[in-house]
């Protein structure tokens, strides 16, 4: 019933514009400039993400550490790139991944706020008073030629080349049609006066950017109706109002697939805007006084209506920012209760399930976040199925002494919380990285992709590992049986030396981590495992064991050190340092393990 009445009603649209089409060909020019505007606002985003969408990451990342920052982000990005929806869903995307704070994503948004302003002065101020036709030409020319190109970085480029003319195209069809337009009928019959007209006129501003998702094409079109004379500056500022409030559905769409964060975000986006909004219009008479006090000051003519809407769009953001910036503590605390954090589950994945957007340092965070999650999962089943609690290992002042006492078996269906627990979260991983393989990443985060799904495939090799040497684990260690429980007890001490290092780096932040003490217990795991092939060779031949307890000890004894192996190969993929001269040394230190391995093993 649903799809029948959103295809009734977008043949009910289709009608309705092609009627209007039909009584007016300076309509058609209008209708034809928003479209033109539009596309090329498309164009010029995607060439954005391709050309620049990683450095606005990467500058997202590391320059959102304070609040200020943030609303600096915010402004500067969306001034450059003319797209607050592209923030908003980098914001939303980042934030889902748990790359930035919530505060950090409510001043990106703020900031945005500010930074969309910029678009009503560059179409005020130059758009209407220069014939941006003759720019618009070249720019498509040379934008289609490198849209074409086989690199990325050239098709970015011609794709915000491309944007760039059809926008410029777009202003002067529209300009040209209110021209013309007026010259027919006068729309300014349809102005309000009063209360009545700011509130009609500020939901047609909000409406207008619902149905185009534009706040820039509807500023466009007060902007250009304005400097045609054919909508009054009072109902041209309640529009700026409403265009405003319109553009949070951008944030609120993009947030239905996001997690609790992303809604968290998109729903302070709109009380931010509504504040923003509901303060303008009670203060419209004193921010109309202000603009006209500054626009004498800076020498804005009184008849230059369009620079001085472009003025009050700015006046009541900034209001709207000095208003909400002391509040944000109360806004974060209402937003945390508003939209509570789900109880984290086990079993199903905690970060890939969110809409991350086409963003790789979001879906490579996510990823890294659920390999984590996994290695978890793995390790305290590894730590239950070796008989040990990872509590008291972690507390452990003396692991020997710790699992001495630890004899008891621990009860649990071992398989099945393997599927529970494991397999459908590796599942969901493996799926995850086939998705993202298939869209096609770049060469360096295609690479990290790899390892990562590589990282995960590791801990799953070493949870069936153990699952092999449980039995015999259990049977020679509840109970001491003479030489080959202490040969399990080794292998379990091995373990949990392991299982605790892995646990200490994964708590350690980041910036403190050394993954290059993983190659040190890599290259003592191999030493171990020949030492105890060795001893029990020696023990075998004086008759201090059973054939039959030797050669269970050196099955259970491989399927251990290939445990350990997968462990520590996991942990060492999931943690390698970004430093580029660190990830040099581990390669070389890498390459020369394997090495001495290649020729111990000869």
């Amino acid at each position: 019933m649903t799809l029948i009445w959103r295809h009734l009603k977008l043949i009910i649209l289709l009608a309705m514009l092609l009627a209007a089409l039909g009584l007016s060909v300076d309509f058609q020019r209008i209708a034809a400039g928003i479209a033109l505007f539009l596309l090329g606002m498309l164009m010029l985003e995607e060439g954005f993400k391709a050309l620049g969408g990683s450095v606005l990451e990467r500058l997202l990342a590391r320059t959102t550490g304070t609040f200020p920052k943030a609303v600096s982000f915010g402004a500067i990005a969306t001034s450059v790139t003319q797209s607050s929806s592209l923030v908003s869903v980098i914001s939303i995307s980042f934030l889902s991944a748990g790359l930035i704070t919530l505060q950090a994503g409510l001043g990106i948004i703020f900031g945005a706020n500010l930074g969309t302003t910029t678009g009503a002065w560059l179409i005020a101020g130059i758009g209407l008073k220069v014939d941006i036709a003759a720019y618009a030409l070249p720019l498509l020319v040379l934008g289609a030629l490198l849209v074409f190109q086989t690199s990325s970085g050239l098709r970015g480029a011609g794709k915000v080349l491309t944007g760039i003319g059809l926008i410029f195209l777009g202003i002067a069809f529209i300009k040209d049609g209110f021209d013309a337009f007026s010259a027919q009928f006068d729309l300014t019959r349809l102005a309000m006066a009063g209360i009545a007209g700011l509130l009609v006129y500020t939901l047609v501003g909000a409406l207008a950017t619902v149905v185009m998702q534009s706040s820039h094409a509807a500023m466009l079109l007060v902007i250009a109706a304005l400097g045609a004379g054919q909508i009054s500056y009072d109902n041209a500022l309640a529009v700026a109002i409403g265009a405003n409030v319109g553009t949070t559905v951008t944030a609120l769409i993009g947030a239905t697939q996001a997690n609790y964060q992303g809604k968290r975000l998109a729903l302070g986006h709109l009380i931010f805007n509504l504040v923003t909004g509901a303060t303008a219009l009670v203060l419209i008479v004193p921010l109309r006084l202000l603009v006209d006090g500054l626009s004498d000051a800076i020498g804005i003519a009184p008849e230059d209506a369009a620079l001085r809407l472009a003025m009050f769009h700015t006046l009541f953001n900034l209001l709207g920012l000095g208003l909400m910036v002391p509040l944000r503590a109360r806004l974060l605390v209402y937003l945390e209760r508003r939209i509570a954090a789900p109880v984290p589950s086990v079993s199903r994945p905690r970060y890939i399930n969110a809409d991350l957007g086409d963003f790789p340092v979001t879906q490579l965070a996510a990823l890294e976040k659920e390999v984590q999650h996994l290695q978890d999962n793995t390790i305290a089943l590894i730590s239950s199925g070796l008989n040990l609690r990872l509590d008291d290992l972690r507390a452990s002042r003396d692991l020997a002494l710790t699992l001495e006492r630890s004899r008891d078996p621990v009860q649990l269906d071992f398989e099945r919380r393997y599927y529970d627990k494991v397999k459908s979260l590796h599942a969901a991983i493996f799926d995850f990285c086939a998705k993202r393989s298939a869209a096609g990443l770049p060469p360096r985060e295609m690479a990290r992709l790899q390892e990562l799904l590589e990282a995960a495939n590791g801990l799953v090799r070493a949870l069936k590992a153990v699952a092999h040497m449980r039995k015999n684990t259990t049977r020679f260690t509840s109970q001491p049986q003479g030489e080959v429980s202490a040969f399990y007890d080794a292998l379990r001490l091995a373990m949990a030396h392991a299982l605790v290092e892995i646990t200490a780096l994964a708590a350690t932040p980041p910036a403190q981590r050394v993954s290059l003490a993983l190659l040190d217990e890599r290259q003592a795991l191999e030493a171990d495992s020949r030492a105890l092939t060795q001893r029990l060779e020696r023990m075998l031949q004086t008759r201090q064991i059973s054939a039959s307890h030797a050669t269970s000890v050196l099955n259970d004894s491989a399927y251990a050190f290939d445990a350990l192996r997968n462990l520590i190969d996991a942990a060492r993929q999931l943690y390698r340092s970004e430093d580029a001269g660190e990830a040099e040394i581990e390669r070389i230190l890498e390459d020369q393990i394997d090495g001495l391995n290649k020729e111990n093993a000869s």
